[in-house]
């Protein structure tokens, strides 16, 4: 049995702080998409290739796989509130140094910056949400909170790819870094303190790997990630050889993110019932939409379809596989959840070189393709954890249901 003795149950729903959490999950995302919407931009900027400028997405992700377990350990004592507040105001830091920078290098020095910050926060977010939100409104809290994602692809990265086509890539970054340093206010503002939890579970990586169903989800769920960031990092060239007129480009990321609501809003009534069924056929549809991109793609409605269910799926997973590992890591679950966003932002930094790879060996027209294969391995990944990873939900099994739900009122 746990020792963890739980706070009070918050009295309300602190919708101001989810909405300061959702903007500022828009701002880290469209940072950290920004330079897949201006990789031209940036090639011809800096004087490097586009796929030596696309190492600035990969690098980001680098730097979060390489710190974000011994930068959480070190800062683990460190306010709730004070480090999300310190974390915005880096993000401002990090697009600063990238909008100012004279060479590739110095951009890469400010993308790491960006990047340390990313990984605190994801792994700060989800336990501060759990500390200051009722528990039967914890699902609420984190649709709301992936919302700012998926709108950092549907408004972030789009409206800052045409402010860099109009006023040059640097002041799309500048812009940004300003918009971060007035969330910083509004953070300070508006998230309230978190009290510290006495006698909790010690934090503990390899007790997290060791719960049932936790290693399939941290491998299935970065490698839906790893399929996109291929794709996506690369969708611009993508989108020029099949033919696509540039303004596609911040069309395409729009239609993304928005059909991302759309997948959340999915996910959302779903997550509790049906979440292994709900799984299986989005990973399903993303694959297919994938592969069926180069022979469909070479239309704008033709690749707006397919892109509407890419996009729909991607918001869908997120929550699904929340969910999975925070079910599966038990009293660990914190650690668990730190484990997923190392491996999720692996997954980005390999999706990124493995995208590179697939351009210059195969074309950009193949790139779907390549990005469609590690969505089948996750989609087997997902069959194969019915008892542990992606068990059934109550509206799917009656009994594996009932097994579910007693295994999270023990939780």
């Amino acid at each position: 049995m746990s020792s963890v003795l739980p706070l009070p149950a918050p009295k309300r729903f602190p919708i101001a702080a989810m909405l300061v959490l959702a903007t500022t999950g828009f701002m880290a995302i469209t940072t950290e998409l920004l330079t897949s919407g201006l990789l031209p931009q940036i090639s011809v900027g800096l004087d490097v290739s586009e796929p030596v400028a696309g190492y600035l997405a990969a690098a980001y992700a680098a730097v979060i796989v390489v710190t974000v377990i011994p930068a959480a350990r070190l800062l683990a004592k460190v306010p709730k509130k004070t480090l999300l507040v310190s974390l915005v105001l880096t993000f401002a830091l990090s697009n600063v140094l990238v909008g100012l920078a004279p060479n590739f290098a110095a951009a890469m020095g400010g993308r790491l910056v960006g990047g340390l910050a990313h990984g605190l926060l994801w792994t700060t977010m989800a336990p501060f949400v759990s500390r200051v939100v009722p528990a039967d409104k914890v699902g609420k809290a984190l649709a709301i909170v992936f919302s700012g994602n998926s709108l950092g692809m549907a408004i972030g990265a789009p409206v800052g790819t045409a402010l860099g086509t109009l006023l040059g890539w640097r002041a799309a970054f500048l812009f940004l870094a300003g918009f971060g340093l007035l969330l910083t206010g509004l953070a300070l503002w508006l998230l309230p303190q978190v009290r510290r939890i006495p006698d909790a579970v010690r934090p503990s990586m390899r007790m997290a790997i060791a719960q049932p169903g936790v290693k399939a989800v941290a491998i299935a769920w970065p490698l839906l990630v790893l399929a996109h960031f291929a794709l996506f990092t690369y969708i611009a060239p993508f989108i020029r050889e099949a033919g696509l007129p540039d303004y596609a480009i911040s069309l395409s990321l729009t239609v993304l993110g928005a059909s991302g609501l759309i997948g959340i809003w999915i996910a959302g009534i779903t997550v509790d019932s049906r979440p292994r069924r709900s799984l299986m056929i989005t990973t399903a549809a993303i694959a297919i939409a994938m592969l069926l991109l180069p022979l469909g793609g070479g239309t704008i409605p033709g690749a707006m379809v397919l892109m509407t269910v890419w996009g729909a799926g991607l918001g869908a997973i997120g929550i699904y596989n929340q969910a999975a590992i925070l079910r599966a890591g038990g009293e660990y679950r914190d650690a668990a959840n730190g484990l997923t966003v190392l491996t999720i932002q692996l997954g980005i930094t390999i999706g990124a070189l493995y995208g590179s790879a697939a351009l210059v060996l195969a074309g950009p027209l193949m790139v779907p393709v390549a990005a469609a294969l590690p969505v089948v391995v996750a989609l087997v990944i997902t069959l194969a954890g019915k008892r542990h990873a992606y068990p059934p939900g109550r509206k799917e099994s009656g009994r594996s249901a009932q097994k579910v739900e007693e295994t999270v009122d023990q939780h």
